[in-house]
């Protein structure tokens, strides 16, 4: 087993790995930036490097900084996390080249199925469904005419996206090239890379996402499904597993399309296949993450399976540990994103110094996060600052027991979307299930009416 993993990121998912590598008997060097010398994750870790100012560019970003870090401490392998560079194919080739092992896939199927139009190509090759679109990278003018010939709305998209990043849903013709222009500009400001395709947007569609590992030996199994819908701005806010809107048929399939994906293009690591199913319950494969979810939490909690871990040992090489009959689905999952946002303002960023905070616990609560009391929020970087996973035999008890984790949660000195995620508990229809990819819009307008009726 490796003997120092370097860990390339920061925040509640440095921490999470520093646990599981504590678990595993592995030693951990944190990297950490100017605006991060208070941070958890760099007192947790058995050595700690600073790699560079405050700026995500000269820091989490600078590969040069990061590798040199892991050469001159020792280690023999780079954990990326999630964002940062956990997608970016170029980092995990200088990782190999510099003799260190990365923790994801090889870097040639990330490159493939990390860009999304070239992953939509080869996904239409191996018989997953896919929606309608170029399939490909394209400029404006070839954009416009494909979205002219599939119909308006259109969605175009970052080749290299993630996170919500570098799309835009055009409705008409006449908007068509302001978005793409606003688009293309996103997408080189967060991704380097200003390649766009186009994608016929499905209206009303459920976010599925299926859980897959595969090891270096080509054994693939799945983790059963995800539920993403409730989005604000294509950025999750709440996850559960399993999702109880959709039919045991409909899973069969989802599962099987993602372990076909995984196969055809000889995938070697922890990752999550995302559709989209509409109102008949037709799906879409709509992209890979080629590296562990933020929510993976409610996964682990539903099969009792440690994916980070099992992503370290199949970086190693060892074959999978689990076949899938021996994956048992058990109760039910919800995670709740806790940011440090300002909900009464378009939910702004909310950076600064936390001064009081408590967590909740008790069976079947888990508090993923890097921050604690005195601790101070830097700007510079997302704004989720903990995550509330809880665990029950049944969806309605879960329902509940978030609930009480989120009466009982306290974190002063900042505003944060602890109310919001209360509030949303309690509505009708995230209680039924039965929730698409527009409902949290929806549901921020009704708090807005109801705010100005309260007024």
């Amino acid at each position: 087993m490796f003997k120092k993993i370097l860990i390339a990121n920061r925040g509640e998912i440095a921490v999470r790995i520093i646990r599981a590598c504590k678990e595993l008997g592995i030693e951990t060097v944190a990297v950490y930036s100017k605006a991060d010398e208070d941070a958890l994750h760099r007192e947790l870790a058995n050595e700690a490097v600073c790699i560079g100012d405050k700026n995500s560019l000269d820091s989490y970003l600078n590969i040069e900084n990061i590798i040199s870090a892991a050469c001159l401490t020792g280690c023999d392998a780079i954990h990326p996390g999630f964002g940062f560079l956990s997608e970016n194919p170029q980092f995990a080739r200088m990782v190999e080249t510099c003799g260190l092992t990365f923790i994801g896939p090889n870097p040639d199927v990330m490159e493939k199925m990390g860009n999304k139009s070239e992953a939509i190509r080869l996904m239409k090759e191996a018989g997953v469904p896919i929606v309608p679109g170029s399939y490909k990278a394209v400029d404006k003018e070839e954009g416009l005419a494909i979205a002219e010939s599939i119909g308006f709305p259109v969605l175009i998209k970052a080749s290299a996206g993630g996170g919500g990043k570098g799309i835009r849903l055009v409705e008409n013709k006449n908007e068509f090239e302001l978005l793409f222009n606003e688009a293309k500009e996103e997408a080189l400001k967060f991704f380097s890379n200003d390649e766009l395709y186009i994608e016929k947007y499905i209206s009303h569609p459920k976010h599925i996402e299926v859980q897959i590992m595969c090891d270096k030996l080509g054994n693939c199994i799945h983790l059963f499904e995800r539920n993403c819908s409730l989005q604000r701005r294509n950025q999750k806010m709440v996850e559960e597993a399993p999702c109880i809107s959709i039919s045991q048929n409909l899973k069969n399939k989802l599962y099987q399309s993602a372990l076909k994906a995984c196969k055809y293009v000889g995938y070697d690591s922890v990752g999550t296949i995302e559709f989209l199913v509409d109102g008949e319950e037709n799906y879409y494969f709509i992209e890979m993450n080629t590296r562990v979810q933020v929510e993976h939490c409610v996964t682990e909690a539903v099969t009792n399976v440690d994916i980070v871990k099992n992503m370290i040992k199949i970086a190693y090489g060892l074959p999978l540990a689990y076949k899938q009959e021996d994956i048992k689905l058990s109760g039910y999952a919800i995670e709740c994103r806790i940011n440090a946002e300002d909900m009464d303002n378009d939910f702004r960023p909310n950076p600064g110094k936390i001064t009081f905070m408590h967590v909740p616990g008790g069976m079947g609560v888990r508090i993923d996060s890097a921050v604690y009391p005195g601790y101070v929020i830097p700007p510079y970087y997302d704004s989720m600052i903990l995550k509330v996973i809880c665990f029950a035999k049944t969806r309605l008890e879960c329902i509940r027991k978030m609930r009480e984790a989120l009466e009982e949660l306290i974190i002063d000195g900042i505003k944060t979307t602890v109310e919001f995620h209360y509030v949303l508990l309690h509505h009708p229809t995230f209680i039924l299930g039965h929730y698409d990819t527009s409902f949290i819009e929806g549901f921020i307008e009704e708090l807005k009416e109801n705010a100005r009726l309260v007024q």
